[in-house]
This record gives C-alpha cells, structure tokens and sequence, in this order.
C-alpha cells in the first residue's frame, strides 16, 4: 500500500513538473507594420514554437513633459492602433497563438518613457487623464478580444513614482473593464521599487541586464554574470508570492550585447552574431527551468520574417540568426 501511494505521489509530481513547462509563456514581441497580417506572417511564429505573442499598438507624445496622448490617430501605422491590433489577434488566434495586449507609449526621438515627468499639478491631472482613456480603451479592446494577459504600462517608473494613488485607482479601473490576467513591464533597473505588484497577476520586467563587459561574452560569463540577478528576481517572486514574466527579453547581435543591453544606439553596428547567441542561450538556461519563472517574450519579431534580421544585422530580432534556432528549441520544450 505504502509503494502504491509512493507511486502515485510521484507520478503526481512528474505531471506537475512537465505541466509547469507546457505552461510557459514562449512568446514574441509581434512589431507593429505598416499593414495587416496575414498567414504567410503568422507561421513563421508558429515555427518558432511560440505559444505567446505580444500585441503592442502606441501612444505618442510629443517630449517628456507633455501632458497629452495621441493614439488612434489617421497618421499611425495601422499595427499601432486599435484597429490593426485587433485584425493582429485575429490572425493569431487561426493559428493558436495566445496574447498580451501591451499598449506602449512613444517619446518623439525616442527619449526614455521611464523619464516621463510632468512640471505642474495640471499637467500632472492632464496626463492621468490622458492614460486612463489610452489604457482604459485598450483594456475594453483585451476585453473584447478575451485576451490572455493585458500588460498596464511599459516603462513608466518616474510616472509611477510621482502618481501611485493614480495608479492604485488605475488597477481598480482596468479591473471593471478586462477580466484576464494582468502585468506591468517594469525596466530592469525598475522592477524591485514598483509598488503595485501585490495588485497584478505577474510580475513583468523587460530583462535588459548587464551580465558581461566583454567583446564576445561565453555562455560561462553570462551564466556568472546573472548569479546576482537571478537572486534579486527571485526574492521579488517570493515577497509577492507571484511568477516573473520577461515582458521583454533579448540582445542585438552586435560586441558587447551584453555589457548595456537596453542600447538600441545605432551607431552600435558591428555585427556579432556569436554574442547574441551566447547572452540568449544563458539567459534561457537561467530562467526557463525555475517553477517561479512564468516565461517571457523575445525583443522583437516582424511580420515579413523572410526580410527580417539575418547574418548582417546588428538589431535585436534574432530572426534569421542563430539565436532564432536556439529559441526554437526552447521553446519545444515540453
């Protein structure tokens, strides 16, 4: 009797193991285009083994102290609105693939979002206002699409900072409009002062961390250079009691891609392949195999996957690199 429950308890804990896998998020950061999609730029997501797409539609402002955001509008790429998000859905739903709604704000030029800041009180109102309506829209439309995950805010610590009731009331808002799961990408650096986590489902990070100064960093390098990392993440998952989720994970294919991998200066374009390679496959083997890691999202996939990336390309897609090969099979994995 007591071989037999022996027997069943570890036939329990060996279905739990591999359901843990199954139930990864193996996910892509699907890039908003110019135009819809169709199944032609859907199966390439399906051979990669992705489980997961995030659908990121924008807002703009026009700097980092302007109150208001413009998003919807007839000058936007059709990916980056409402419209295009929902036809992006749609085609991904054909083929299974699962989503994150992951509406992002745009600074002219680029600059930091994560340095939004208004000057004055009114602005201060002006812009909460301006983020309800964006996010509380985009919640309906996760609503109505049943997605999967609904991500609140990409990258927003000075506005959080500044404005935690607002974003305390915020939460309770979306919460009326989208019954799903929700999460916050925090930036690396971010992550552990966010305040709201005990009100979200995940807690999101977009995993930029330094792991290596060198030119050509080894897989050994960056699994040391994580150590301290892994930890900080860690006991985040464990104050919480809540999964991590990388919001968004990657690393361009230039030297040093592991050194500032949050850089996307494009004056950084000596092609190396080998380092992206490496700084993936050890950020994979990290985190993929924890129970308390959710599983998280590649920076970044484009729909025209037969023109994207390749051995000259020094961006983050790993599209036709060899780092697609190595999310391949990870993301196989069952």
């Amino acid at each position: 009797m007591r071989l037999f429950k022996f027997l069943i308890f570890s036939f329990i804990v060996f279905t739990q193991s591999c359901q843990t896998q199954t139930n990864k998020i193996n996910g892509v950061s699907f890039v908003a285009s110019r135009e819809a999609v169709n199944e032609v730029h859907i199966k390439p997501v399906v051979n990669v083994n992705a489980n997961y797409a995030a659908i990121m539609p924008f807002g703009f402002v026009r700097n980092l102290d302007h109150p208001e955001i413009a998003y919807n509008t007839d000058g936007q790429w059709f990916g980056e609105t409402s419209a295009g998000a929902k036809q992006y859905i749609s085609e991904l739903r054909k083929k299974n693939i699962k989503v994150m709604l992951k509406p992002q704000i745009w600074v002219w030029h680029g600059e930091f979002t994560g340095l939004i800041e208004m000057k004055n009180e009114a602005d201060w109102k002006t812009l909460e206002d301006s983020y309800s309506s964006f996010i509380l829209d985009y919640a309906e439309l996760a609503n109505e699409v049943k997605a999967e995950l609904l991500c609140i805010g990409t990258e927003l610590e000075k506005f959080i900072e500044n404005r935690p009731e607002f974003w305390n009331d915020l939460i309770k808002k979306i919460k009326t409009k989208y019954k799903g799961k929700l999460t916050y990408a925090a930036n690396w650096d971010e992550f552990k002062r966010t305040p709201f986590w005990n009100h979200l489902d995940y807690i999101g990070v977009d995993a930029y961390f330094p792991v290596s100064e060198s030119k050509t960093p080894t897989v050994e390098e960056c699994l040391k250079g994580w150590k301290t990392h892994k930890q900080e993440v860690y006991n985040m998952s464990q104050k919480y009691d809540k999964p991590i989720l990388f919001t968004e994970y990657g690393y361009r294919s230039v030297d040093y891609s592991g050194k500032t991998p949050w850089e996307s200066d494009r004056s950084m374009n000596q092609v190396n392949l080998g380092a992206q390679t490496n700084t993936t496959q050890a950020l994979l083997e990290t985190f993929w195999k924890e129970d308390w890691f959710a599983g998280g999202f590649i920076w970044k996939w484009f729909h025209n996957h037969e023109k994207a990336g390749g051995k000259n390309n020094s961006r983050f897609t790993p599209q036709n690199k060899p780092a697609e090969d190595l999310i391949r099979k990870q993301y196989s994995l069952k």
